[in-house]
């Protein structure tokens, strides 16, 4: 009995022909040049940065030759985090970050173009023609040479424009990425088998009309393929109202619905026909009239005449080009209860474009075989549907996922769609390519907004890449972390610095071990004084910077000459021989008081009330300490100590800036900025910030209350100024003062509606906050910090979670590296 089984070869029914100079042959001799497009990440795009991408693919679709397909495909694709957990020197905190993120499932995304040549006969091919229903291919003869020629330099063009734009970028496929190599498929084998993975080798394909399967895979597809289908009104972007509030708009593509946010294994197919534009006119001014001619007969003709002539009147009022479209979601599952959920994901997503859901169940498998890379031409024409580009386009998605930054320094934070990983740098790529001009940092974030565990991240990722810390802190939120470190470096770093009365931090402002006084030093000393001499509100007068700035200068050359350098050295060289260099100039008491500079700084020397505080007889040896914390929660609200102490840890930091070659170094200060940010100290503060990036360096600056920064000429001018990332968190309590916000940091409206869409639609299964980053004005995006459960009881600043940590830490001779691991083992156990 004969064999009645309708199955082929792939060899037999294959359409394509060959790949030469990077382009693919059709056995149809269609040409079809192919590309990978980079598209903008999602949630930082601007409207107008939409409309100004829809106006570059419009210029470049108009250079194109007539019989000419544009065919975009994006393909979305579920994939698992992979982290290498056997990374050599992997600390505890991050190999548990890896180990938190290990198999997290996250939607990868993928862009493509292919621009086809094709002829007009291929243009008007129906299904019934399809390669597919084909008995044999044979193999045509290329066209001339000449139109070869000019198609690829309207190519040329076309990516040029597109690249041009500054928001997209065009890279040319290689024949390695087209056909594959031994290690890794290419994209045509990626597409027979719907798999991105080098192990999934072909399978049957099934192409029925019933359904379409391959391998163990069903595919169910959706059309846009009639005018009726079609929202009333389309746009380059429309509004996401998840992240939107009544004062910012968050925007998205206008096909964002059937890309990122439909989480399902699918592709989006985009095409666009460039037949002859007025061959197309002119056939559909002969079917006006034969509507006009039909009209007394039937009610609908009349009405088909309407449209028509609505359709020339346009394309010939604004000169617009005639074309024809269509656009498909094909998605899949190998589970037949996934397939319906994931048909039904598709049909909503449509549905919120204001789209028609139309469930293809006609003609799949061509329209699966037409969107092979490079066989645009086999599409079939009756699935096509007449409009203009520009309407078309907007079709178009126009953003992918979050992608790593090539830098190898960085930190890690969180796609805030996916919770996936992302490798971001914002310190030396920025700097390199001319995004910014130095590494300083502002942060703002009000308390409860997770800005204690966002720095605790920063700087630990810092820390372990090999950059000197120093944390300027007043409210025991780095302890944990340093603690740890301590541990583990067995006390050779991770120092933890508290003012107590019995044990005060002293230091010597006069020594240099180095025996340098240069610029950064004298003026430490100078700026130390004045703190001690002036109060905020009486600002010094030249004559008495002149004479203070001769005083140290004196003094540093008694230094010199072997006098043992201290604050009482400087109090009693002044009282003597400086007294007499004053009197010798002559200097008037109202130009100097001497007097009154004395009895000012008397406290500070020998039997008075801080005598200790600057003439310390041991150094702060700091210098190869990488973690180093002061902790002056105790004198924050003291007048005198608390700018003295900060200037203290300012000069240990200037000692490791002048002293450290070609080593990354960071000062944070939190609230302590507010203390030294005064009129006596602005100049110190300019100095610090413009001087730090000069010594591969920056300073960072943490705050929770906003009216500091509103309110403070001083710290717009010192901080904000000189800091080109901005680091926000949460505002939403300062909604109604956040225009005043924006315009002190000289935020735009989309970095506005960015910082107030923060945490407005977190994802309930995961315990994490968002954060804004903002880079040199031009570059800025929202991301999760998200951290695995050891990181947490790290950074927590909760009281009683702390004790539990440090008692445990205790009770095990010291370890708080095992007594987080042990209370973590507890808590995951707790939960299951």
């Amino acid at each position: 009995m004969r064999s009645t089984a309708k199955a082929t070869t792939l060899e037999r029914k294959f359409p394509l022909l060959a790949v030469e100079e990077n382009c693919i042959l059709s056995k149809d001799a269609d040409i079809t040049a192919c590309f990978a497009v980079h598209l903008p990440e999602l949630f930082t795009v601007a409207q107008a940065e939409y409309e100004a991408l829809h106006a570059a693919w419009h210029k470049a679709v108009k250079t194109l030759p007539d019989y000419t397909v544009v065919h975009k495909q994006d393909w979305y694709i579920k994939e698992n985090y992979t982290p290498e957990l056997n990374e050599e020197g992997l600390s505890f905190l991050g190999r548990s970050y890896k180990q938190h993120f290990n198999e997290r499932p996250f939607l990868n995304h993928y862009c493509y173009l292919f621009l086809t040549k094709t002829t007009k006969e291929r243009m008007r091919m129906q299904s019934n023609f399809s390669s597919l229903c084909r008995g044999r291919l044979v193999p045509k003869e290329a066209r001339d040479k000449e139109a070869v020629y000019q198609f690829m330099e309207a190519v040329a063009q076309f990516e040029r424009i597109v690249n041009d734009s500054g928001l997209v970028k065009m890279e040319r496929l290689t024949e390695d990425a087209i056909i594959g190599t031994d290690e890794a498929p290419g994209l045509l084998e990626q597409y027979l088998t719907l798999s991105r993975s080098g192990n999934e080798p072909m399978q049957d394909i099934a192409l029925g009309g019933e359904e379409v399967r391959i391998g163990n895979k069903r595919l169910c597809l959706h059309t846009l393929s009639d005018t009726d289908d079609l929202p009333g009104t389309v746009s380059a972007d429309t509004r996401y109202e998840k992240l939107s509030t009544d004062r910012s708009d968050c925007r998205l593509s206008f096909a964002a619905p059937v890309g990122l946010l439909l989480s399902c294994n699918h592709i989006y197919n985009q095409y666009l026909f460039l037949d002859n534009s007025e061959a197309n006119l002119q056939k559909f001014e002969k079917s006006a009239r034969n509507m006009h001619s039909l009209a007394r007969y039937s009610r609908s003709n009349q009405i088909n005449k309407e449209w028509i002539e609505r359709y020339l009147n346009e394309a010939h009022s604004y000169g617009l080009s005639s074309v024809r479209a269509h656009f498909n979601v094909i998605a899949w599952s190998d589970d037949p209860q996934e397939l319906k959920q994931v048909k039904n994901d598709t049909g909503s997503a449509l549905a919120l474009m204001e789209c028609k859901p139309r469930h293809n169940t006609t003609d799949v498998a061509t329209l699966y075989w037409a969107g092979m890379p490079g066989n645009a031409g086999d599409f079939p024409s009756e699935e096509s549907f007449y409009t203009f580009i520009e309407p078309a386009l907007c079709f178009f998605s126009e953003e992918t996922n979050y992608r790593d930054s090539p830098s190898p320094f960085g930190l890690k934070m969180a796609d805030r769609l996916t919770g996936n990983p992302i490798h971001l740098d914002i310190s030396d790529l920025p700097m390199k390519r001319g995004v910014i001009t130095n590494r300083n940092k502002f942060i703002l974030g009000p308390s409860g907004s997770g800005k204690s565990f966002f720095t605790n991240h920063m700087v630990r990722q810092y820390y372990e890449q090999g950059a000197h810390v120093l944390l300027v802190d007043t409210g025991n939120s780095y302890q944990g972390l340093c603690e740890l470190i301590h541990g583990k470096t067995k006390g050779n770093d991770g120092v933890y610095f508290t003012y107590t009365e019995d044990n005060p931090i002293a230091f010597n402002p006069f020594y240099t071990d180095d025996g340098i006084y240069d610029i950064e030093k004298r003026e430490s000393i100078k700026t130390l004084i004045l703190t001690l001499w002036k109060r905020d509100d009486e600002p010094p007068t030249r004559a008495e910077e002149v004479a203070l700035s001769n005083a140290v200068s004196g003094y540093i050359e008694q230094v010199r000459g072997g006098v043992v350098p201290s604050f009482n050295g400087f109090y009693e060289y002044v009282q003597g021989n400086y007294k007499k260099v004053l009197e010798q100039k002559k200097v008037r008491e109202k130009d100097f008081d001497l007097a009154n500079f004395l009895n000012v700084l008397e406290p500070y020397y020998k039997g008075g009330e801080y005598d200790y505080l600057l003439n310390s007889d041991k150094q702060l040896d700091l210098l190869s300490k990488r973690f180093i914390v002061f902790e002056i929660d105790a004198i924050k609200d003291h007048k005198i100590l608390f700018p003295i102490v900060t200037i203290i840890i300012m000069e240990v930091f200037i000692n490791k800036m002048r002293r450290l070659k070609g080593v990354r170094k960071l000062i944070l200060i939190e609230e302590a900025w507010k203390a030294i940010a005064k009129e006596g100290m602005a100049e110190y503060i300019k100095y610090l910030f413009k001087t730090v990036r000069k010594f591969f360096g920056e300073a960072i600056v943490v705050t929770q209350e906003v009216d500091d920064i509103i309110q403070s000429p001083i710290v717009k001018e010192s901080i904000i100024n000189n800091s080109d990332c901005k680091i926000l968190l949460d505002q939403r309590k300062y909604m109604n003062k956040f225009d005043d916000i924006q315009s002190m940091l000289g935020l735009t409206d989309k970095e506005k509606a960015q910082v107030l869409s923060i945490n407005m639609n977190n994802d309930p299964s995961r315990l994490y906050k968002e954060v804004w980053i903002g880079l040199g004005g031009t570059h800025s995006a929202v991301y999760a910090t998200e951290v695995s459960l050891e990181e947490y009881l790290a950074y927590t600043t909760e009281e009683s979670e702390k004790l539990e940590v440090m008692e445990l830490a205790k009770a095990l001779g010291g370890n708080v590296e095992l007594a987080i691991r042990r209370i973590a083992a507890q808590r995951r156990e707790s939960q299951l």
